[in-house]
């Protein structure tokens, strides 16, 4: 039986996941200037330079360049039209969602959110990108050309976007194709649609405790006198912050809800209960942004027969009673997050570090600290993620032989 195509591979991301071929390049420099991290620097010869500690692996740079010099492994334009060609085969249709991770998180099913948007499909080729910045027209163009009749884009707003200009180079790409496809038939064959996951807010379960407010770091909660706060939707940057300080679950991030998160971790402990596997059994929780590989392979749920993912949409966000009830099924937990430098959120390893030192002491009290670990990681680090699981289920073997 045929292997089944994946978004991206371990075999496919090197040492060294972006890179610039001098041979092709024109230093048109059109790369450094569209680089919303200033990632991509100008030499004194003229010739721009990549620097991987600051790239966040957006692809905007590659999305650019006229001259297909700027190799990335993650989401290219090959491995892209590779996976929607099978998937159109396998599911046997022409219709094609690109949705960004922040608009489309793996709770949710993408069924229901297209029906609020008034999209019926019955099947599709699905999609998710940390981004849809980095797709460009050629991927289009690509996609219309291998059969697909209808495209939906779902993507944060503009000034949602975690990759900074990724959204709104998004649209610039598809006004400016819109006219060329106009001239080949394909004027409606592309639809955009915005959904950046932020607060769901039940007032009626609000006791104006204001705990939200001061948790905040966008004030995007506005405390009221003698009343329940005010949410400006337009400044939440649904980072969860707010979430695990409200007792009553009155304010929550779509599609990470307390409950679909418990569900979910009801789930997973079910199936290595049911499994009795020999091997130590971890759940990672992982920010959605510090890792790309393993995300993509996780809509069951499991990354390896002994290992579980739930994403989550930043450290911050990270509700401390999960990590306890996931210990009472998990032999180990984990948390994948992003360094200081590359977080996403205002204040967020701040915050998260704060929360993850009182998880720490109240595991220490339980006596479950020793199988409790949290770990910096990037795309850009290949193999980081693997090589800290590893290390922690070895650690865990070597402490039940204690």
């Amino acid at each position: 039986m045929k292997a089944r195509v994946s978004l991206n591979s371990r075999e496919g991301i090197s040492e060294e996941p972006i890179r610039r071929d001098e041979d092709l390049c024109s230093e048109c420099l059109l790369c450094s200037s569209v680089c919303p991290f200033d990632a991509i620097s100008v030499t004194e010869e003229g010739e721009p330079e990549i620097d991987i500690s600051d790239c966040q692996l957006c692809g905007i740079c590659a999305g650019v360049c006229p001259s297909g010099s700027i190799e990335i492994d993650y989401y290219n334009y090959e491995s892209l039209i590779e996976y929607v060609q099978e998937e159109m085969e396998e599911k046997d249709t022409k219709n094609l969602v690109l949705a960004c991770r922040g608009s489309y998180p793996l709770t949710r099913d993408m069924h229901e959110i297209l029906k609020n948007y008034e999209v019926d499909f019955d099947e599709f080729v699905n999609v998710r990108l940390p981004c849809v910045g980095r797709v460009d027209p050629e991927f289009y163009i690509g996609a219309l050309d291998s059969g697909i009749d209808e495209i939906v884009v779902l993507k944060c707003d503009e000034d949602f976007c975690r990759f900074e200009d990724g959204s709104a180079i998004n649209t610039r790409w598809l006004a400016l194709l819109s006219d060329l496809l106009s001239q080949f038939g394909y004027e409606d064959n592309i639809t955009i649609f915005r959904n950046p996951m932020k607060a769901v807010y039940e007032t009626a379960d609000c006791v104006g405790c204001q705990k939200c407010e001061f948790i905040c770091p966008y004030d995007a909660v506005e405390a009221q006198d003698l009343a329940t706060p005010d949410i400006d939707f337009d400044e939440c940057e649904g980072c969860g912050a707010c979430s695990i300080l409200c007792s009553e679950f009155a304010i929550q991030i779509e599609g990470h809800e307390h409950d679909v998160v418990y569900s979910k971790l009801q789930e997973y402990k079910e199936k290595v209960e049911k499994a009795e596997s020999e091997k130590n059994t971890v759940l990672v929780f992982c920010c959605q942004w510090a890792d790309f590989l393993n995300l993509d392979n996780a809509e069951s749920g499991f990354i390896r027969d002994n290992v579980a993912v739930v994403e989550i949409p930043c450290f911050t966000g990270l509700d401390p009673t999960f990590v306890i009830d996931a210990l009472e099924s998990f032999d180990g937990v984990m948390v994948a997050h992003c360094s200081d430098e590359d977080c996403r959120q205002e204040e967020g390893r701040k915050i998260a570090d704060r929360n993850s030192l009182i998880l720490k002491r109240t595991l220490e009290r339980l006596g479950l600290d020793e199988r409790f670990e949290t770990f910096e990681t990037s795309p850009r680090e290949a193999g980081r993620f693997d090589s800290e699981l590893d290390s922690f289920i070895s650690k865990l073997s070597s402490n039940e032989g204690d």
